[in-house]
C-alpha cells in the first residue's frame, strides 16, 4: 500500500529531480516507511519520464523497494496496492520459466507483464494502481484494479501526462490549470460525491475502474479490461442451499488470500453484520488473536460499540475502541477534505480517519466489510427496486406529481426513510432514482440552489448502461460501477491512508462477485431483509441477534450537531461574508435550508453537510474561477 505518482513531459514542461521528490513526498502519509524516485528519457529524447514512490510496507518489507525494476533493467514500475494472488501468480510464470529475486508482489507484476504484456491486468486478484515503463516498447502503461479500490489521477495537458494517488501533488506542478469543473459541481450537489471519470478540477480526471491506459510517443488511450459480471452473467445457481455452500467457501477464500501479509493486520469491527462476517472468518483461520479496532460515539443511539463488543467477546479478539466527540471530529475535517481532495462526501469519512490514526499504532493493514452491500443487495432501495416498476405502472406520473409527491414533501422530517422511498418512487428514469436513493438534493433544489434549471443527463453513461429484466441488478451495477468507486472506495482509500494504514475488503473479490452474479434476486434480497445468502451462509458462526439487525449504516450525530456545538461554525461557512458558497450559489435558499435545520423545522443535514463541505474545499484547495457562471457547455 502507497502512494505513487509519475510524468511524461516535454519541451518546456520538464522538471527536475527535486520537484518529482518534493510532489511525490505530499503523499508521506500513504508511505511513511520509505521512498523512491526515477527519472529518465524516451529513446528519441523528446520525453521525460518521471516515477515517484512512497512506501508503506506489508509484503517482502526488505525486497520491496520502488521503483522497482525488472533484472534487464528493461521495465520499471511502481505500484500501489497488492496482488493478492501473487503467490499462485508466481508459480504459473516460474512454470513459464521467469526468475525471481524477490518474495514482492510488486516484481511478481513486473513478470506477469513481461509473460501477457497489459492484458496481464485481468489475471490480478487484488487491489492495484501502477504505472509501468517498458523501455523495449517506449510506453507507460497506467492501470487501476477491477473495482477501483485503488485511485489514479490523471492530468493530461499539452506535452504533458501527469499521474498521481491523490490530487493535490498534481495541483502543485507548474502549468496545472486549477480551474474548477462547474458540471462536476452540479453533479456533486445531485450525488454528494462526483461521478467519475470527473473531479472538481477540469483539468484532473479519475482512470476509470477496471481500465487501464497507454502512453506512447504522444498518444494517450484508454482501454476497459472488466466489466462487473452482473452486466455479463445470467443467474444459473437455482438451489438456495447450494448458492450459500459456494459463496461461503468463495468468501472464506477471499480472506484467507487478504490475511498475507509480513507486517501486523487486524480488523475494522462495527458490530453490523459484514464487518463481523469478516471478523469471524479471520478468527477461523488463524490461532493468533484479531486484532479489532471500532469506532463510536457518545449519543447512544448512533454509537454500535456494544454490537462490536458482543463480537470481540464471541471470537476473542484483542479489541481496541475509539469515541469520536465534536472536538475530535472538528480536529480531523479539514485534513479529511485535503486526504480527498474533494468535498467529504459523508460524516462517516472523518470517524474512519480517526480510528486508522489508533490503528497505525499497532498494525500496517485491516481487513474491513465495505462493498457487500452493493455486491448483495443490502440496502432498503434494493428491496424497493422489487416493486418500484409495478407502483410506475400503477400510478399514473401526474397523481404522483399532484397527490403522492406532496403528501411525500409534508411528511415529518423523523420519517427520513419514507421520505427518501417516496421521493424515489417518482423517478421513472434510474438515472435520476439513483441520485434520489443516496443523493443530497432533488434536481429542483439542486436547481433553486444554483439559481437556474441546469440538465440532468448523465455524461458518463456507463454506470447507467445496464439494461436486464431486473432493477436490482441494474440498480447493484450502478453501486459496483459509481456509488462505491466514486464514493464509499474512494473513502476508504484515501482516509485509510491519511492514517498510514492499508484496508483490504474481502467482499470486493472478483472471484466472489463472478459468483454472487449468478445467483437469482430472490437469494440476495428479500421482502424484510438484504444479503440473504450471506445471512444464511454465517447462521452457524454469528450470535443471532447480529443476523437478524435491522440495516443501520455508519450514521454520524451531524443532525445534532449542526443545531449545537457547530451552530456557530456553520452559519460562519455558509452565510458569513467569507461564504464562497454563499455568492456562487442562491444566499436566500442557503440561509432558509439552514434556518429550517437550526430551529427544528427540517432535518437538513445532508444537503448543509454538503455545503459545508464545498465551502471547505473551495478555502482549502483555492481552485480558480470559482464565480463563473453555472452554465453547463453545450
Amino acid at each position: 500500500m502507497c502512494g505513487i505518482f509519475g510524468w511524461v513531459l516535454a519541451g518546456s514542461r520538464r522538471q527536475n529531480y527535486d520537484a518529482l521528490v518534493s510532489t511525490t513526498d505530499l503523499m508521506t502519509h500513504r508511505g511513511p516507511d520509505g521512498a523512491g524516485y526515477w527519472i529518465g528519457e524516451s529513446a528519441n529524447a523528446l520525453y521525460q519520464i518521471g516515477l515517484g514512490h512512497r512506501r508503506l510496507s506489508i509484503i517482502d518489507i526488505q525486497g520491496g523497494a520502488q521503483p522497482m525494476w525488472s533484472a534487464d533493467q528493461t521495465i520499471a514500475l511502481v505500484f500501489n496496492g497488492e496482488l493478492y494472488n501473487y503467490i499462485e501468480l508466481r508459480k504459473d510464470l516460474t512454470a513459464l520459466g521467469h526468475v525471481f529475486r524477490t518474495s514482492s508482489d510488486t516484481e511478481v507484476l513486473i513478470e506477469a507483464y513481461r509473460a501477457w504484456g497489459p492484458d496481464a491486468v485481468a489475471r490480478f486478484r487484488g487491489m492495484f494502481a501502477f504505472l509501468l515503463w517498458d523501455v523495449n516498447e517506449q510506453r507507460l502503461l497506467v492501470a487501476r484494479d477491477q473495482f477501483g479500490k485503488k485511485p489514479i489521477f490523471i492530468s493530461e495537458m499539452s506535452d504533458a501526462w501527469v499521474f498521481s494517488s491523490e490530487i493535490e501533488p498534481i495541483m502543485q506542478l507548474p502549468g496545472v490549470d486549477r480551474s474548477l469543473d462547474h458540471d462536476a459541481l452540479q453533479d456533486y450537489l445531485l450525488n454528494r460525491y462526483v461521478p467519475g471519470p470527473s473531479t472538481l478540477f477540469g483539468a484532473v480526471k479519475k482512470l476509470p475502474p477496471g481500465c487501464y491506459a497507454l502512453w506512447r510517443n504522444g498518444h494517450f488511450s484508454i482501454s476497459r479490461y472488466y466489466i462487473p459480471p452482473f452486466a455479463t452473467t445470467t443467474p444459473d445457481v437455482t438451489d438456495f442451499n447450494d448458492a450459500v455452500q459456494l459463496f461461503r467457501e468463495t468468501l472464506e477464500d477471499s480472506v484467507r488470500i487478504r490475511m498475507r501479509s509480513d507486517a501486523p493486520f487486524g480488523a475494522f469491527l462495527s458490530g453490523g453484520l459484514d464487518s463481523s462476517t469478516i471478523v469471524g472468518i479471520m478468527a477461523r483461520q488463524t490461532s493468533d488473536k484479531v486484532r479489532t479496532f471500532s469506532v463510536g460515539f457518545g449519543e447512544a443511539k448512533f454509537s454500535e460499540l456494544k454490537f462490536a463488543r458482543t463480537i470481540a467477546q464471541r471470537f476473542d479478539t484483542d479489541h481496541h475502541e475509539v469515541v469520536v466527540d465534536p472536538a475530535l471530529f472538528m480536529e480531523h475535517w479539514v485534513t479529511a477534505v485535503l486526504r480527498r481532495g474533494a468535498p467529504v462526501s459523508e460524516p462517516a469519512d472523518i470517524p474512519i480517519l480517526i480510528l486508522s490514526k489508533l490503528a497505525s499504532r499497532t498494525v500496517k493493514m485491516v481487513l474491513t466489510g465495505e462493498g457487500s452491500d452493493e455486491l448483495m443487495g443490502g440496502y432498503p432501495k434494493h428491496r424497493a427496486e422489487r416493486w418500484i416498476e409495478l407502483y410506475h405502472r400503477i400510478v399514473p406520473p401526474a397523481v404522483h406529481d399532484s397527490v403522492i409527491r406532496p403528501a411525500v414533501r409534508a411528511l415529518p422530517y423523523t420519517m427520513r426513510r419514507a421520505k427518501i422511498v417516496g421521493m424515489a418512487a417518482g423517478e421513472r428514469e434510474l438515472t435520476n432514482r439513483m441520485r434520489v436513493w443516496f443523493g443530497g438534493v432533488t434536481m429542483e433544489d439542486r436547481n433553486a440552489l444554483v439559481g437556474q434549471a441546469v440538465p440532468s443527463g448523465p455524461r458518463e453513461p456507463y454506470p447507467f448502461s445496464l439494461r436486464t429484466g431486473s432493477t436490482v441488478r441494474r440498480t447493484l451495477f450502478f453501486d459496483q460501477t459509481s456509488w462505491l468507486p466514486d464514493n464509499l472506495l474512494e473513502r476508504g482509500d484515501r482516509m485509510m491512508m491519511a492514517g498510514s494504514i492499508e484496508g483490504r475488503m474481502p467482499f470486493m473479490d472478483t472471484n466472489l462477485a463472478a459468483l454472487v452474479a449468478r445467483f437469482p434476486d430472490r437469494f440476495l434480497v428479500g421482502k424484510i431483509r438484504g444479503k440473504l445468502v450471506l445471512r444464511a451462509a454465517m447462521d452457524k458462526i454469528l450470535p443471532k441477534d447480529i443476523l437478524v439487525r435491522k440495516k443501520v449504516g455508519f450514521r454520524i450525530p451531524i443532525d445534532e450537531w449542526f443545531r449545537g456545538p457547530y451552530r456557530d461554525f456553520v452559519r460562519d461557512m455558509l452565510t458569513s461574508d467569507a461564504s464562497q458558497i454563499h455568492r456562487i450559489c442562491n444566499g436566500a435558499v442557503i440561509s432558509q435550508l439552514l434556518n429550517a435545520h437550526l430551529e427544528g423545522r427540517a432535518n437538513n443535514e445532508k444537503i448543509l453537510w454538503s455545503l459545508v463541505n464545498l465551502e471547505l474545499f473551495l478555502r482549502t484547495f483555492k481552485p480558480a474561477n470559482i464565480e463563473a457562471t453555472w452554465t453547463r457547455a453545450a
